[in-house]
């Protein structure tokens, strides 16, 4: 999120606020985050603005870059960082997503990753078409048969099936390229892809639900899974629980990598630490604050006394938003008893995803904790403002996990794939096409 996590960052004051549209500046994160060989980039998304009302719409960063367009920029600028974008599965169609991936997979020599999200607002509903968002369970029956069909799209041309022999007159060997003749009950597509097979054979997935409709889906198709936990018996318990569904779609563990977000607030000393943090809770817009929660809990917050307890809520049954992020949220008011602003000032800046705060030995100290005891493969990085908020992780965290043996020094590879130790998956058709 540029610039910054923090739904305040603009406003920090070593945030470089006015290049939140500027490409150099961007360019210089995906620089910085290669320099501390981050496993990839990865872009959230939306298809909607993030605000109630214009007062809102003015205390909130709301111009953000199409993902596709940013990371094939980003893949001339960069060599061997993953760029993961987010699509929703829920406003597009299998054909143009499987083929934009694709043509990001070459032009970045094999980088490419597809966060796969269903869309969670309504807003998002009313600038496509639709007066009501699609239900829940309806939005994850679409995205499982959408991700089935990209993947046979990516399929659909072999990886020898480009030959390029001009004497023969044979530019590629058509019975190396398939249709796919898909009849589902959300697509009918025929196929081929008009680009060939990506070089990674599929681009990473990536998927983000932790609902049970979101586990089912991870279980089955993710490659990587962001997620968000308050404990380490939290994170824990989703990590077997996911993880221990993989069998019955004939997975194993190894080949999902779980990694729950974080929010680093660092300080050379602890007492420097709470000082930035409290600078982070004290720049936040009242009204943006409660808007935020709003969002995230999928309940309108904005008639009620800031400074008293949430109202009562609705079952998770009624939410058509993010259910596993308003579980998530309820529990946390709940366990700390929280008010609406102090709820809102938790979350501000992590967004449900876990704070960690203190000095980088400190910090390495957390993630080494998740990280060892089967609660997190490894972590989304969520820096409070930019650039600095990166720039200490890189020079400050980076190193100390290095020390210690828990991240590398150099990358393993030229691919995503390769560097988060993931197979190059087999094709799908082949065998399946006379």
């Amino acid at each position: 999120m540029i610039p910054g996590h923090h739904v305040a960052a603009w406003r920090h004051p070593k945030a470089e606020a006015h290049n939140v549209m500027n490409f150099d500046f961007i360019k210089r994160l995906a620089q910085t985050a290669e320099r501390g060989k981050f496993d990839m980039l990865f872009l959230a998304d939306g298809y909607a603005v993030r605000a109630k009302n214009q007062t809102v719409l003015g205390q909130t960063v709301n111009t953000l870059f199409e993902p596709f367009t940013l990371l094939s920029a980003l893949s001339s600028v960069t060599q061997n960082i993953g760029l993961v974008g987010t699509v929703s599965t829920t406003y597009n169609e299998p054909y143009n997503v499987a083929r934009k991936f694709a043509s990001l997979d070459h032009l970045s020599s094999g980088r490419a990753g597809w966060n796969v999200v269903t869309s969670n607002t309504e807003e998002e509903a009313h600038n496509f078409n639709l007066d009501q968002h699609l239900l829940h369970a309806k939005r994850y029956q679409r995205a499982e048969e959408f991700v089935s069909v990209v993947i046979k799209l990516w399929d659909s041309w072999e990886d020898d099936a480009l030959i390029v022999d001009k004497k023969s007159a044979q530019f590629a060997d058509g019975a190396k390229i398939h249709a796919i003749n898909h009849q589902g009950e959300w697509f009918s597509v025929e196929g081929p892809l008009n680009i060939s097979r990506p070089v990674q054979g599929h681009p990473v997935v990536v998927q983000a639900g932790s609902s049970e409709a979101g586990k089912e889906l991870a279980a089955r198709t993710a490659e990587v899974i962001f997620t968000a936990w308050q404990t380490l018996e939290e994170a824990q318990k989703f990590y077997a629980d996911v993880k221990g569904r993989m069998a019955k779609y004939g997975r194993s563990p190894e080949e999902l990598k779980i990694m729950p977000g974080i929010f680093p607030v660092i300080g050379r000393t602890e007492n420097e630490a709470e000082l930035n943090k409290r600078l982070l809770q004290e720049i936040i817009p009242e009204e943006a604050g409660v808007s935020l929660l709003s969002n995230m809990i999928s309940v309108d917050l904005s008639s009620y006394p800031v400074d008293g307890p949430l109202p009562d809520l609705p079952d998770l049954e009624q939410i058509n938003g993010g259910k596993s992020r308003f579980k998530l949220l309820k529990d946390l008011a709940e366990r700390e008893n929280f008010t609406i602003r102090k709820l809102y000032q938790r979350i501000a800046g992590a967004r449900g995803h876990r704070e960690v705060k203190g000095t980088p030995q400190e910090i390495a100290n957390q993630m080494q904790e998740w990280f060892e005891n089967g609660a997190a493969d490894g972590f989304n990085i969520m820096p409070p403002y930019l650039p600095g908020g990166l720039e200490e992780f890189v020079d400050e965290v980076i190193p100390v996990l290095q020390k210690r043996g828990l991240f590398r020094t150099e990358y393993a590879g030229s691919t995503l794939r390769e560097n988060m130790d993931l197979k190059r998956p087999e094709n799908t058709i082949i065998g399946k096409v006379k």
